[in-house]
């Protein structure tokens, strides 16, 4: 196996190296100390000891009446005071779309359940929001903010997208009525040029909101709440700085797209103590798609990943697909993940339409206990594109004291041709049980030291 596997990564690769460095910006010791200075900046925001009950303002929690307006007035009377808590009591209030505002902390007792009505027109008007990297006014996420300064989701309770086979979830394939088309239509003014808000959807149409989307906020906290069953993705701040998000359940595996949290275009975020259980990537750093993402060009920058535990998932830890404005200075840690439905541990995803970077990212302390295709997935052919018009540079990736159980690979590193892989070094890691011979082609710089798979050195 030893030699098998050896002789394989030598013959794919071409850059192949057993060698003591990586030279470059990703150097460890250059990188994480980076790290501190990060953390001291991400402040979660305060608030002034107000407290705004939406039981005041008219919300029943039984389940059945509708809070929207109830909501609505606690959030503004809230704001208007200068600040504080909006409060959730134990209950279950049913509502629609919650916009936050300046200075406002939605916070949800213990039993508290805000669950989300499945009437689609209970999220209009449309609102400016962004799908898979691509900006648009839709249907209003779940809970939404747009260009606010300091606000929080906070609590013990749980928010309920209340999305299944029958709502929302079956937009996402056939039969119609579907995204598909949708989802073209919206590609195509991007590449056009139409103005955002001219890229009018919602009624009549079926593209997916978000359960929680933050859009240009500052100051932005979630704490402690349960969130499950989204339209799609559950957590997505959207060029957002001085993010928090800790100590936060996601419990949604079973519906499509069902990412946990995915800071898209932020700077400065801090993903800590969280338990990913989801339908889709856990933990998916973004920077806009293709001719959108050109057009923004905002990169994602200064995300620490640090004390999560990630269950079922396409990837734990994964940057992409939408990587246009760029991924850079990503730190993850002290993670453990584990699932058979897990299917990688750390990934990287992206294409020649996409463009863009995914560099200096970097990994330590990680246990993976079962994963259901490679621990490590760098790939340069997403959606099965090899070639195109904008190569996207993806490298500076180090990865270090991981330990991993079972997995069909150790690896899968797919550059494209004449647009490789620029560096991955893996350090004192460990493979235990790999079934298959890894697949690496196109990486130029691939450097394992003290790396043992299957019980041998390689």
């Amino acid at each position: 196996m030893q030699h098998s596997r050896r002789t394989f990564l030598g013959a794919a690769v071409g850059g192949f190296v057993i060698a003591p460095a990586l030279a470059g910006p990703a150097e460890a010791g250059t990188a994480w100390s980076r790290v501190p200075a990060i953390r001291r900046r991400i402040r979660p925001p305060r608030f002034p000891a107000r407290t705004f009950p939406i039981t005041r303002y008219g919300a029943t929690g039984d389940g059945t009446a509708l809070c929207t307006e109830a909501f609505r007035r606690a959030v503004e009377a809230c704001s208007a005071a200068g600040g504080g808590r909006v409060l959730v009591p134990a209950g279950t209030y049913l509502t629609g779309a919650i916009h936050l505002a300046d200075d406002v902390e939605l916070h949800l007792e213990e039993g508290a359940v805000i669950r989300f009505s499945r009437d689609p027109a209970d999220y209009l008007p449309v609102v400016p929001t962004r799908y898979e990297g691509i900006e648009l006014m839709n249907y209003s996420p779940f809970i939404y903010a747009y260009g606010r300064t300091n606000v929080a989701i906070t609590g013990s309770g749980v928010i309920d997208g209340q999305a299944d086979a029958t709502h929302w979830w079956d937009w996402s394939n056939d039969p119609p009525p579907s995204e598909g088309p949708d989802k073209q239509l919206l590609a195509r003014m991007a590449e056009e040029g139409v103005p955002v808000a001219e890229r009018v959807f919602g009624e009549g149409h079926y593209l997916r909101p978000n359960l929680i989307q933050l859009y240009r906020c500052r100051n932005v906290l979630i704490e402690g709440v349960t969130v499950k069953d989204s339209p799609m993705w559950n957590i997505h701040p959207v060029l957002c700085t001085n993010v928090t998000i800790r100590g936060v359940t996601v419990d949604s595996p079973h519906g499509p797209n069902n990412d946990g949290c995915d800071p898209e275009s932020c700077v400065d975020v801090l993903i800590e103590n969280c338990t990913f259980d989801t339908g889709d990537d856990c933990v998916a750093l973004k920077a806009g798609k293709n001719a959108d993402g050109r057009r923004v060009n905002a990169p994602c920058l200064n995300v620490l990943v640090t004390g999560c535990v990630m269950r079922d998932g396409n990837g734990g830890v994964t940057a992409g697909s939408e990587t246009t404005g760029g991924v850079r200075w990503v730190f993850a840690w002290d993670c453990t993940m584990s699932s058979p439905h897990l299917e990688r541990a750390i990934r990287i995803k992206t294409n020649p339409d996409r463009g863009g970077y995914v560099r200096d990212f970097h990994v330590r302390n990680v246990t993976v206990g079962q994963a259901a295709d490679a621990v490590i997935e760098v790939a340069l052919n997403y959606e099965n594109k090899h070639t195109g018009p904008y190569f996207p540079y993806v490298g500076d990736i180090e990865i270090t004291r991981l330990r991993a159980g079972t997995a069909p690979r150790a690896f899968t590193l797919i550059g494209n041709p004449g647009n490789p892989i620029r560096g991955v070094k893996v350090t004192n890691s460990v493979f235990e049980n790999m079934t298959e011979d890894d697949v690496v082609s196109d990486v130029t710089g691939f450097v394992l030291r003290n790396v043992r798979v299957n019980g041998h050195r390689v």
